[in-house]
């Protein structure tokens, strides 16, 4: 089940406002109803591709979307509980027929009631429906540059009896709980993606198998000279991908400097990527081979915020390079800045 496309908000909220401002010509006597409250059923406001829905009725829902409970009597709600957790729902959405929530993501989904119950003033209409995990979610995992049969650790969230591919074949799991996986890279597994399947959905990462230049530590010939006083920061809550990221106090027009080195085994890569972020916002420029200025530089500038941001160049961007020899960066606002950097690869796609 994937969340509320960002395509369809506007025709959801546009139908919302259609429906509440209906109801609100006639809901005078709705809303001193003296009805006791009945759940007929539950529907989704989009189908499974965020599309609007035809509201057809369900029994199963997942955390963070939208679903409309109707009925009769529901004008004077005063709580709403999926599996007894009390969940939030804004008074507007509410006619004596119709309630839009959302289902809270901390909503329990083990060993729960499977109860969706509404109370009023009226009193108290149960439902049976049972509530689903969130889709899962992946951080990351490592390392990247694992050979085929090689274990990996998957990071992430919602793994609930999840189901590991990577390229579309399953891969043997040695133990999961439900933030973390380690699993076997099956034959055939590098340069490409990994995913995590469960009840809930699917999610692919975007970094494929045996692409890392940098990844919680930097994979030889590759690395960042002791001088540039830089610093390595073990902390799997603020990473981007892994536990290590890399940080970096620049004054301005300052700069990181990449080592020298040489891979000329680029056939099987479309470009390089990065992820980066900074304190304030800030801009920075990609040196790559040694170009600090001349033709084609000025399209490597690129601005920062105090969130990762994935920023990459195809080789065409990058001038057709023979080989990848230097990796650098440099301040381009002209303030000091501390920058941050992670998850330095090679791209597929």
């Amino acid at each position: 089940m994937k969340n509320l496309n960002s395509n369809w908000i506007k025709s959801i909220f546009i139908l919302l406002i259609a429906i509440f401002s209906l109801a609100s010509c006639s809901s005078d006597n709705d809303s001193n109803s003296s009805t006791v409250p009945v759940i007929e059923s539950v529907t989704t406001t989009t189908d499974e591709d965020g599309n609007p829905s035809a509201l057809e009725p369900i029994t199963v829902g997942y955390a963070d979307n939208m679903y409309i409970i109707r009925g009769k009597g529901l004008a004077t709600v005063q709580k709403i509980y999926f599996n007894d957790y009390d969940t939030y729902f804004n008074p507007v959405l509410v006619t004596d027929t119709e309630i839009f929530v959302v289902i809270n993501r901390n909503t329990p989904y083990a060993d729960a009631s499977d109860q969706l119950k509404v109370v009023t003033k009226k009193g108290t209409a149960i439902f049976d429906f049972v509530v689903a995990p969130p889709a899962p979610g992946m951080h990351s995992f490592n390392p990247i540059n694992a050979a085929d049969g090689q274990e990996i650790t998957i990071y992430g969230s919602f793994f609930l009896d999840p189901i590991v591919e990577v390229g579309g074949v399953e891969a043997v799991i040695v133990s999961s709980t439900l933030t973390e996986i380690k699993a076997i890279l099956p034959a055939g597994s590098q340069y490409k993606n990994v995913s995590v399947t469960t009840i809930s959905g699917t999610v692919l990462y975007g970094t494929a198998v045996g692409t890392a230049i940098f990844d919680d530590v930097f994979y030889s010939p590759w690395g960042i000279p002791d001088w540039n006083n830089h610093e390595y920061i073990t902390d799997g809550t603020k990473s981007n991908q892994g536990l290590v990221f890399i940080k970096k106090a620049m004054d301005g027009w300052g700069n990181i400097q990449g080592e020298w080195a040489w891979d000329d085994q680029l056939s099987s890569y479309t470009g390089i990527k990065f992820a980066v972020r900074s304190d304030a916002p800030g801009k920075l420029k990609l040196v790559f081979n040694g170009a600090w200025d001349g033709p084609g530089v000025d399209g490597r500038i690129f601005e920062t915020t105090t969130e990762w941001k994935e920023i990459s160049f195809t080789w065409e961007q990058l001038g057709n390079p023979a080989a990848l020899q230097n990796i650098s960066f440099q301040e381009f606002s002209g303030n000091a800045n501390v920058y941050y950097f992670d998850n330095i690869t090679y791209t597929v796609d």
